[in-house]
């Protein structure tokens, strides 16, 4: 489990590892995530990033096994760590592009909805997939997506849980540039070029200035989301996930 750093000239490619997850977003990762982009931000050399996955997927969710909050205070805890990645990607300085290969589910769409630019090819494949474990979308997606596809096409996409092909999300605004199937990173680090030699500062104010209720949507989420993960409901959901059933879920 591991974050790939590589830098080609001004931008900075970080690699999802995790291939016994399907590049899951453990912990580690976030933390690892939220370390690099933090040094990121200070660095002048750095002026575009690409975010993308190893082995063909970007990020198949959270890691379902270590989700394991048993109080309140672990909850606004393990939420308040992950906001950290959120918070640079969405109003950090530097412009980020998601490259998405494969699977594209959970906290990996949180992710790729808080970068800037999403690349995808035309074989990945989108979804929610919170609802089936009893939570709702967290990692600031109620907040990019409507952003992205509007409120009512939000609702859609995270209440119904289905799998939406490259060229559907491209056609609602979820995508920005498809690419052929495999070319994601090399499409992606074009844009990532691009933006590496524009002047920074009107970049960075233009996410600053658009990211203006960002903080107060992660307080409420991390709020929300810290009940639901003492839920009966999600105890069910992640027994079910684990067990590879469908879960029952009783309203508790």
């Amino acid at each position: 489990m591991r974050m790939i750093e590589e830098r080609v000239g001004k931008v900075l490619v970080l690699t999802i590892d995790y291939p016994e997850r399907r590049n899951a977003l453990a912990l580690g990762l976030r933390e690892q995530l939220a370390d690099i982009l933090d040094r990121a931000e200070g660095d002048k050399e750095t002026r575009a990033i690409v975010l993308t996955g190893a082995n063909g997927v970007f990020c198949s969710g959270g890691d379902i096994s270590g989700m394991d909050v048993t109080s309140g205070t672990s909850g606004r805890e393990r939420l308040r760590r992950v906001h950290r990645v959120i918070r640079y990607l969405v109003a950090g300085k530097t412009p980020v592009v998601a490259a998405v290969e494969g699977w594209c589910v959970g906290a990996g769409m949180s992710l790729a909805c808080a970068c800037d630019t999403i690349v995808a090819s035309e074989d990945a494949r989108f979804m929610a997939g919170f609802a089936k474990v009893g939570l709702m979308a967290d990692l600031g997606l109620p907040f990019t997506l409507p952003a992205r596809v509007g409120v009512g096409r939000a609702k859609q996409i995270l209440f119904y849980n289905e799998q939406m092909t490259a060229q559907r999300a491209e056609r609602i605004g979820l995508v920005d540039v498809l690419a052929p199937p495999g070319k994601a990173l090399e499409v992606a680090m074009e844009k990532a070029a691009f933006l590496s030699e524009q002047a920074p500062f009107p970049i960075a104010m233009t996410k600053e200035f658009m990211a203006k209720g960002l903080d107060e949507a992660l307080e409420t989420e991390k709020n929300y989301q810290t009940m639901l993960f003492l839920s009966a409901d999600h105890q069910e959901g992640k027994a079910a996930f684990m067990g590879k059933r469908n879960p029952v879920f009783e309203g508790g």
